[in-house]
This record gives C-alpha cells, sequence and structure tokens, in this order.
C-alpha cells in the first residue's frame, strides 16, 4: 500500500468559521494513474451518519472528487456529539445534505451529489448502481444492507461493508463472484421473547420493557394482535378453571372493571383516566394472573398494586435512590405512579390534539413516550419483585442503544478508504476483511486483518440459482404472511411477485397495486399449494430470483408460523426427508440488548457488533446484535470444535507488513 500524508489544512475546518474555504488535500507518493482515478471515480456512499461523516470527509481530503451521498434521516441533538459535520443549527434538517455542504468546505471543487431518500426507494435500481465505480454502506439496519447488497451483486460493482459497536469495528470488502455476499453467513434471527412470558410471567427487567412498549402501541399507537398485554389465558403452563377465576378476579367498578375487550377500546371508554388504567394494569390485570394457580407454584407470586394505597403509604418513604443526574436516579413506587400519570395525561393531550382515529408512534427521543415506558416497565418490575431501573438504563435497552465512540468510527472510515483505493489501483487480491479490537489480541495488534471467504456455494442471494426450502403449514400460512414475513422479512425482497410453478404459471402474488390484492388473505392451499410445491419469486427491483420448495408441516413449535430448513439445498430435498434446520442461536446474551420485537430494527447509529471475546473471522460480515457469535476464530470454549480453520494473515511472516495493521509497543 502506498504510503501518504495529510497536508495541514485547519482552516479548512468547518469549525474555524472566519477562515476562508480552501482545498484540503493529500499530498504524497500516489501514482498519478491511481491519483487521475479517484478524481475521475464515482463513488456512492450509503449513509452520513457516525461513520458516513468521517468517511465523507476523508474520500474528499484523499482525492476523490464525485461522490454521491443518500441517507433518509435528520439530524437529532443526540448526533452532535460524534457526527461532527453537524452543528446545534442543523437540527431537525437532512444529513444527506449538511453532510454535503460541511464536506465542501474541506473541498470546494468536489462534485457531491445529496439524497435525502431510502436507498430502498425503487427509483435507485440497479442502472443507478451502474454509474458507479464504488459503493460503501455506512448503514445501521440489517433491511438495508440486504438491499445494497444484493443491487451491487446485480450491478456487479464493488461493495464496502462496515459497521461499528462502541470500541469494536469491521470493513469487509464484497464483490460478486469472487468473495461471500453480505447474505452468504445465516444471520440470526432478532431477540424475541414468547408472548406468554411477556404476558403472564416476566422474569427479567427487559420482559417488563417489552411489555410496556407494546402497551404503548396497544394505547396510543398502531394495534398488533402479536403485541396484547392482557393475561395470556391461553397459556399452556396455566392449568386454572375459568369459572372460579372469574370469582376470585374481583375488579371493582371504579376501577374500570376487567374485561377481556380491546386495549385500546377500554381505555378510550375510561377517557384514557390514569388511576384507572393503573389500577387495570397493576392490580386487576395481576389479581387474574393469580387466579392462574398453577403458574406460581414454582414462581415467586405477583404483588398487585393499588393507586390509593401506594398514594397513603407511599409518600413517607418516597426518595430517589442514589445520587448523580437524574435520569440515573430510581425512583420508588410512588415516584413511578405519578410518573405514569403525568405521562399518560400528556399522550393523551397529543392524542386529542391530531384528532380522531389518530395514532401515536413511539420513539426512544420523546419524553412523554420515554417517561411512559419507563414508568408502566419499574411497576411492572415492582409487581414481579424485579429490581427497578433508571430512565437512562430503560432508554438503553427499550431503544437497543449501544454507546458510539467518534474514534472508532474514524478508524473505520479510514479503514474503507483504504480498501477503496486497493480496488482502484487494482489490487483487488490485497484487500481484506479488518477487525478493529477493544484491546490488542496476542500479537499486540487492535487491527486485525483476515482473507476474503469465497462465495457459500448454497447462499440463497448470490448463487447462480437461488434455492430455499421453507417449513409451514399451507392451511394456515395466507398469501399476505408469505409476502411480508417470508418474501420481504426474512428474506429480505421489496417488491416481490410470486408464480406457482403448477404448469399454468399462476400469479400469487403481484408487486403491481391491486392486482393480487383479493388473494391476500386465502391460505396457500387454496391456490393447491401443498407438500413438495415449488413457487418463484421474483424481484426485478433487486433483478433477482428465489426459488421456494414448500415443506407443509402441521407439527411447528406454537408461536411459529414458518422455518427455513437448513441451508438452500443444491436440489429439493424430498418431502419425506426434509434436511434439519440449523439451530441457529442469537450471538448477544446481554438481555441489555436485546431487539423488543419480531418488527425492531436496529435502528440506533451504526450499531454492528464484533464479538470481544474471542477474535473474529472475515465471514463474519454482519456485526450487528444478533450476530455476534457466528464464526469463531478459536476453538468454542463450549465445544471445543474449531468453527473456521482458515489463515490468519498476521500469522504469515513478519516482512510482510502492508496489511494496515498497527502494532502497539
Amino acid at each position: 500500500m502506498e504510503k501518504v500524508r495529510l497536508k495541514d489544512q485547519t482552516a479548512a475546518c468547518p469549525r474555524h468559521r472566519n477562515a476562508e474555504p480552501t482545498m484540503a488535500q493529500l499530498v504524497g507518493p500516489l501514482r498519478k494513474e491511481l491519483a487521475d482515478s479517484l478524481s475521475s471515480c464515482r463513488v456512492l456512499v450509503v449513509g452520513a451518519g457516525g461513520i458516513g461523516c468521517e468517511l465523507l470527509k476523508n474520500l474528499v481530503l484523499t482525492g476523490f472528487k464525485n461522490i454521491e451521498v443518500i441517507d433518509l434521516d435528520t439530524i437529532d441533538v443526540s448526533n452532535l456529539n460524534r457526527q461532527f459535520l453537524f452543528q446545534k443549527k442543523h437540527v431537525g434538517k437532512s444529513k444527506a445534505q449538511v453532510a454535503k455542504e460541511s464536506v465542501l468546505r474541506f473541498c470546494p471543487s468536489a462534485n457531491i451529489t445529496a439524497y435525502h431518500d431510502s436507498i430502498m426507494n425503487p427509483d435507485y435500481n440497479v442502472e443507478f448502481f451502474r454509474n458507479f465505480q464504488l459503493v460503501m454502506n455506512a448503514l445501521d439496519n440489517r433491511a438495508a444492507r440486504n438491499h445494497v447488497n444484493r443491487m451491487c451483486l446485480a450491478a456487479d460493482i464493488p461493495l464496502i461493508e462496515s459497521g461499528t459497536a462502541g470500541y469494536l469495528g469491521q470493513v469487509t470488502v464484497i464483490k460478486k463472484g469472487q468473495t461471500e455476499c453480505y447474505e452468504c453467513q445465516p444471520k440470526p434471527t432478532q431477540k424475541t421473547f414468547p408472548g406468554c412470558t411477556i404476558r403472564n410471567t416476566p422474569s427479567e427487567p427487559i420482559h417488563c420493557i417489552v411489555w410496556a412498549k407494546y402497551l404503548f402501541n396497544q394505547l396510543f399507537g398502531e394495534e398488533d394482535a402479536d403485541q396484547e398485554v392482557s393475561p395470556d389465558t391461553a397459556d399452556p403452563e396455566a392449568a386454572w378453571n375459568l369459572a372460579d377465576a372469574a370469582a376470585r378476579a374481583t375488579a371493582s367498578d371504579q376501577d374500570g372493571d376487567i374485561k377481556r375487550v380491546s386495549t385500546k377500546e377500554w381505555a378510550r371508554s375510561t377517557g384514557y383516566d390514569p388511576v384507572k388504567l393503573f389500577n387495570k394494569l397493576f392490580k386487576d390485570d395481576i389479581m387474574y394472573l393469580l387466579t392462574m394457580d398453577k403458574l406460581w407454584k414454582k414462581r415467586k407470586a405477583p404483588l398487585p398494586l393499588d393507586w390509593v394505597e401506594i398514594q397513603q403509604h407511599a409518600c413517607s418513604q418516597e426518595e430517589a435512590c442514589g445520587t448523580g443526574l437524574k435520569d440515573q436516579q430510581v425512583l420508588g413506587v410512588l415516584g413511578y405512579a405519578q410518573l405514569f400519570q403525568r405521562s399518560v395525561e400528556t399522550l393523551r393531550s397529543q392524542l386529542r390534539e391530531k384528532g380522531e382515529g389518530a395514532e401515536l408512534v413511539w420513539d426512544k427521543d420523546d419524553p412523554p413516550a420515554m417517561d411512559f415506558v419507563t414508568a408502566a416497565s419499574n411497576l411492572r418490575m415492582n409487581v414481579f419483585s424485579m429490581n427497578m431501573k433508571s430512565r437512562f438504563d430503560v432508554k438503553s435497552m427499550a431503544g437497543n442503544i449501544i454507546p458510539a465512540i467518534a474514534t472508532t468510527n474514524a478508524v473505520i472510515a479510514g479503514l474503507i478508504v483504504l480498501e477503496g483505493l486497493k480496488i482502484l489501483n487494482s489490487d483487488f487480491e490485497q484487500c481484506r476483511t479488518i477487525f478493529l479490537n477493544k484491546q490488542p489480541n496476542p500479537r499486540k495488534k487492535l487491527l486485525v486483518p483476515c482473507a476474503l471467504d469465497p462465495p457459500n456455494p448454497n447462499c440463497y442471494v448470490c448463487t447462480s440459482k437461488p434455492e430455499v426450502t421453507v417449513k409451514l403449514n399451507v392451511h394456515k400460512t395466507i398469501v399476505q404472511a408469505l409476502q411480508d414475513k417470508i418474501l420481504k422479512e426474512k428474506f429480505g425482497m421489496v417488491a416481490p411477485d410470486v408464480q406457482i410453478e403448477d404448469g399454468k404459471g399462476t400469479i400469487l402474488i403481484s408487486s403491481e397495486e391491486g392486482e393480487t390484492e383479493a388473494n391476500n388473505n386465502k391460505f396457500l392451499s387454496d391456490f393447491g399449494i401443498r407438500n413438495g410445491s415449488r413457487l418463484q419469486a421474483d424481484d426485478f427491483l433487486q433483478d433477482y430470483t428465489l426459488l421456494v420448495n414448500v415443506l407443509h408441516s402441521e407439527e411447528l413449535e406454537k408461536d411459529v408460523e414458518f422455518e427455513v430448513v437448513g441451508d438452500a439445498p443444491d436440489k429439493a430435498p424430498t418431502p419425506s426427508a426434509p434436511e434439519e434446520g440449523k439451530n441457529i442461536a442469537n450471538g448477544n446474551k446481554d438481555s441489555a440488548q436485546p431487539s423488543t420485537s419480531s418488527k425492531a430494527a436496529a435502528e440506533d447509529d451504526d450499531i454492528l457488533i464484533v464479538d470481544s471475546d474471542e477474535e473474529p473471522s472475515s465471514s463474519t460480515m454482519e456485526t450487528s446484535p444478533e450476530s455476534s457469535n457466528r464464526k469463531r476464530k478459536h476453538h468454542d470454549a463450549e465445544t471445543d470444535d474449531a468453527t473456521s480453520k482458515r489463515k490468519r494473515l498476521d500469522q504469515q511472516p513478519a516482512d510482510d507488513d502492508d496489511e494496515d495493521i498497527i502494532a502497539l509497543d
């Protein structure tokens, strides 16, 4: 790798407001051919957040002149501590547009185009991607990464993928036919919890926080049948007598009367009275749970709360625990009861201002919404005898927040540019997956390069004929679920068209609006789909075709709608002998950072996790909260099984010093 140095151009920094805009640039022994290619090369940067800001600055300082950046997000005050292209005056504005304006102060002659839009918009099709020589991802969610991966494969454009999580980071290069694509290795599903655990028997604070987020949607947002919060009478653990339960669940009329009706409908009937809501949620529903005798034979039974009793008995002993910032204090029961009351009243007012039929959207950065979830979750923790949490802790868990470190983003952005220079210099064989570790490895290195893996022949995205087998119940799975939960959510399609391979070419799903909407609520079996049927799913935006083999089963686990059977097979397996599905464990065992619903996406800045306990391999292409324990370089402590045997580059002879490795003395 050619060494370069940066000319001191402090006057070009946007923070020096009185300075004249000047050109900051690299000077040094870059070959003329490479320097010329930088000037003419068109680069697409996807994301203008923590990594994106550093990357845009690096690109113009390196000599890239033609850059396009796209980001749908707007600037929030919480971004300002690390996304240095933004200032307080920019809050609420487009990240892409402001980043462009700030970067142009480093290099006024650069040609930068900013899009305040989603990269998944159909306007950014394969032809759009073919306009670039390089695509660099600085994204914060899996769905967008999957999409860009497929678009780059379809356009045959090199993609540099990256991510950070705290002090950990990673950069890798993806090229069609030569390396693993982003989806070559299976990603563990996001952390979810059984409905009966959330509704009946929470045992960890995160269960209560998930319940509180569900409750917010049930009361003020869009209702979802999968996010019910009332006691689950269908809990298989609960053996009880319904008649006896009705007699023992003594809900008083003035407290709203306990009825098995829609939570939102009941709340509206009370005028969103916070006291009635409190007594229903933390007294009546808890007393109803206590009637499910079998649940409490091996568990500590919950303790109902009563609004009046709390006001009478808790006043004298109510104190915030600990000193320090307000958000880091843990209140008592009375404090959280009062916070619950205030937040309900505020949210009720917001609903009324929006008008009839309006809905609110939960946002961790919206104070009333965060207050509500903090109060409701802590009150439930108290009911189930758990230690309560501060608002800061609840926000971290509810928002899946992992601290973002500016210096980590800067290091990773630098590595992205170095890999880009290798590609433009026609040195693709020198490209590496590089990991930034939290602490030096035994060879005293923080940056560890690994050779790029070849494509996975069983990948359902980049193989020549992508194919998967899906186990489901054709008599219970509707077409809408096939489209939304399987093709879009699981397999990352944006606008699928589905045809049944039945000899007739029956169209099951069309991406054209209105063409097949009548099919949505029909079962797959209504169209003759049975065990062994084959469906061809096409996403013309992604230039991607997937063959789906249907494996009918009536023995799926409770609350499981479908399973992907093993890796994508080369040929459809015989229905009588399906390949056993691989059990993919959740990589992040820290309950402080789980996903709180099946719909949750890691929407926080640059959240990717590289397993910090053992050194990673380049196969760990996504390092998000749901994939931190996938492939290992060392033997697994539990199985003593070496799951990755590729030779590590840092074990090569010492004279091979061109791998961008930082060694500590």
